[in-house]
């Protein structure tokens, strides 16, 4: 399996911008399908975004549509998130996930095989 770490988490204002990424060795991640989830107090982990083996399909979680950004540099065996317009409620420990199945894309958490152990978000209001 593929291990991830994720880093670039932090406080930040309401309105301002983040970018995650999701370091990979082990494993080439450039044959896996890529994933972001997040994990509020309380709450279970949810889907925020992937991306395909080939980088042509990018999928988002609606709450997240058109103000994060998902995107691989397989050279770098890397993926990242970009979060804009962070709002309170995008505030959780986020984590990266890998599917080595690399086929289609998925936003179920069991569909999923690699983990990272998440980074902390937090936007203040």
């Amino acid at each position: 399996q593929v291990q991830l770490v994720e880093s670039g988490g932090g406080l930040v204002q309401a309105g301002g911008s983040l970018r995650l990424s999701c370091a990979a060795s082990g494993r080439t991640i450039s044959d896996h399908v890529m994933g972001w989830f997040r994990q509020a107090p309380g709450k279970e982990r949810e889907f925020v975004a992937v991306i395909s083996r080939s980088g042509g399909i990018r999928y988002y979680a609606d709450s997240v549509k058109g103000r994060f950004t998902i995107s691989r540099d397989d050279a770098k065996n890397t993926v990242y998130l970009q979060m804009n317009s962070l709002r309170p409620e995008d505030t959780a420990v986020y984590y990266c996930a890998a599917d080595q199945s690399g086929s289609g894309y998925k936003t179920r958490l069991y569909d999923y095989d690699s983990w990272g152990q998440g980074t902390q978000v937090t936007v203040s209001s």
